[in-house]
């Protein structure tokens, strides 16, 4: 079971130049230009072919939200709270062994500019001091380079490679995990 704060409210984070903010169904059309866009998707395992079907991915949001296994934020400029850049998450909490997995994905538009290093950082404080969690993880695909640096940078070990893990389209993938213990925190 999650804390009673995330329980009985969303948290809402700040950082010093963006707001984190729950997912709103009037961000659906945001939502699918992100996830409709080739160089967001590229390797990220989900995409959308209409704004209607991604309904779906809101609906999923919500649903982590109501099960208590996972929050996901809406990446928005501090002064234009409408705006939306991107999106980043912890999800399948499991609160016997205290671990999560951590997503995110982001408009090519505001790459390189340091966006998700300062949210993530946030959603990490939010995992370990908030919700207690020993353990965060991600998977990413062995190609997406610029990923896996910003683990790196967020200070997650590379802790190997999941031979085809996943499946997209006809083709299976490797997947690398990587993952940053409470302890490992500076």
């Amino acid at each position: 079971m999650l804390t009673q704060s995330f329980a009985n409210a969303f948290p809402i984070r700040h950082t010093a130049r963006f707001l984190l903010r729950q997912i709103q169904a009037s961000d659906r059309a945001q939502i699918f230009a992100g996830l409709s866009n080739s160089r967001v998707i590229a390797y990220y395992g989900i995409s959308y072919t209409s704004e209607l079907a991604t309904q779906e991915q809101i609906d999923w949001y919500a649903y982590l939200e109501k099960t208590q296994t996972g929050c996901w934020w809406a990446i928005c400029d501090a002064h234009r709270p409408e705006k939306l850049f991107g999106a980043c998450g912890i999800y399948e909490i499991d609160s016997v062994n205290n671990n999560a997995e951590i997503g995110y994905w982001l408009l090519p538009e505001y790459w390189g500019f340091g966006v998700m290093h300062e949210c993530l950082l946030s959603i990490l404080h939010f995992a370990f001091d908030d919700l207690q969690l020993h353990r965060v993880h991600a998977e990413v695909e062995p190609a997406n380079i610029a990923s896996a640096k910003l683990l790196q940078k967020l200070g997650f070990v590379h802790e190997g490679r999941r031979r085809q893990i996943a499946r997209r389209e006809d083709a299976y993938l490797d997947l690398d995990l990587y993952a940053r213990l409470a302890s490992d925190r500076n």
